[in-house]
């Protein structure tokens, strides 16, 4: 069974210990369930990574605590971005000469966080500690933050959907600084390491 009839997901493999079993790479022809395991708590993982990610594009998201950058204008067709994904994953294998699918695994893995801060109140004062962070919670942050990056790049371009995303896919799974999604995790984790 191959994915949109082209990419096989046999060859896929997850170097990444924490989110081997986090990431599905069951095979799919198309990546779309209807939301069937969206009511049952942790059934998220049910779906195939490339559906997370497809649904993650539909909206991306709040950025800070305070909601400044809101997704409001994302809601759109699921069909205009599933067709928006198909062509990222073209013109990633044909500027990589890889299977597209790893190159989102890779990216997904090099997006992932390790360690972030949790605030909790001590006495009077506010204390930021650092904290190991869940393998689901991994997933679901690295998921966000490339999302997120390609949503800020295709704001007000004349870049086409697909191409932003196979844009930021190939520059986080290459572990580049340009990549949102790695930047923001870089960021973080430095934070966490200054309140350890």
């Amino acid at each position: 069974m191959l994915l949109f009839g082209k990419w096989d997901f046999s060859e896929v493999k997850v170097d990444d210990e924490g989110l081997k079993n986090q990431i599905n790479l069951k095979p799919v022809i198309l990546p779309r369930t209807g939301g069937r395991s969206a009511t049952t708590p942790f059934h998220k993982n049910d779906a195939n990574i490339v559906e997370r990610f497809i649904n993650k594009l539909m909206v991306p998201g709040h950025r800070g605590k305070r909601h400044k950058i809101t997704s409001g204008r994302c809601t759109g067709s699921t069909q205009v971005i599933t067709r928006s994904v198909e062509d990222a994953f073209g013109i990633i294998e044909e500027k990589t000469k890889q299977n597209p699918v790893q190159t989102l695994v890779k990216a997904i893995e090099n997006s992932a966080l390790l360690e972030e801060i949790a605030a909790y109140r001590l006495g009077g004062i506010i204390a930021r500690q650092a904290v190991v962070v869940a393998p689901q919670r991994r997933l679901d942050m690295a998921l966000r933050h490339l999302t997120q990056g390609i949503y800020k790049t295709s704001f007000k371009n004349k870049k086409s959907l697909a191409e932003v995303i196979a844009d930021e896919l190939i520059a986080a799974a290459n572990n580049d600084q340009k990549s949102f999604a790695v930047s923001e995790r870089n960021r973080i984790e430095r934070e966490a390491e200054g309140a350890r």
